[in-house]
């Protein structure tokens, strides 16, 4: 286990389960308060999490796309502050192996919606509770480097993905004075209920090296686009 006496705050947006609920336990282990995010009024094992004596979690509910409810958190979340603000959000088409020309336009406007302009709207309301000492982290994929698509499939979660660090890229640029870290954390091919059962590596294998990589970028002004290990990921 990391030792730290941290007393540092995290917002996970998407925390209930998968990568997002791993990073709040990572984060725990380091010291650090978590504010974590959940859709909905089911209990989740962020809840379970939560129940722990001196868990230092605070749940938060929202979905990402209702604007509504973006604002509504805004609003809650007033006079606090974040050392890092991530946003984990992504789901892909009910047929992955789909073209973008087979898939459903309601089903690509979903996927498009719920992995790159939600989590955007997220970025752009609540950037301004991270101080110029914080980080702001989205989840992308290594699947969203255009240089590495070499083989195709996955079109549609490719393309949302791509999209979305193209919109991270034009967020950075409008703040390029700024001295606040970004950065689009690619996890690897995990295996979660998105990654699938055939996927490389565990949530053991990424979550923590991830969350290594989001500490150490701390106070390195500007957009990174980096995978679990720290690795650039070309864009």
């Amino acid at each position: 286990m990391p030792n730290s006496t941290s007393t540092k705050t995290v917002l996970i947006i998407g925390a209930s389960r998968g990568l997002g609920y791993a990073m709040a336990e990572e984060y725990l282990k380091y010291g650090w308060s978590v504010v974590g995010t959940v859709r909905g009024e089911s209990r989740t094992k962020l809840h379970d999490l939560a129940a722990k004596p001196d868990s230092r979690i605070q749940i938060e509910t929202i979905d990402v796309n209702f604007p509504d409810q973006i604002a509504a958190l805004r609003s809650r979340l007033t006079g606090r502050a974040f050392d890092v603000l991530f946003v984990n959000s992504g789901i892909t088409n009910t047929n992955p192996d789909e073209t973008v020309a087979e898939v459903s336009t309601d089903e690509f406007v979903h996927v498009m919606v719920t992995n790159a302009l939600s989590p955007m709207r997220v970025v752009e309301a609540l950037q301004d509770l991270v101080p110029p000492t914080g980080t702001i982290g989205v989840m992308s994929s290594g699947q969203g480097s255009v240089a590495n698509n070499t083989n195709g499939m996955r079109e549609v979660y490719r393309g949302s993905k791509a999209a979305l660090n193209t919109f991270m890229r034009s967020f950075a640029a409008r703040h390029a004075d700024g001295s606040r870290a970004m950065v689009l954390m690619a996890p690897g091919w995990v295996r979660t209920e998105l990654g699938g059962p055939d996927a490389r590596l565990t949530i053991e294998d990424s979550v923590p090296s991830l969350v290594n990589v989001l500490m150490s970028v701390e106070g390195k002004a500007g957009l990174q686009y980096l995978d679990y290990l720290g690795r650039t990921v070309p864009w």
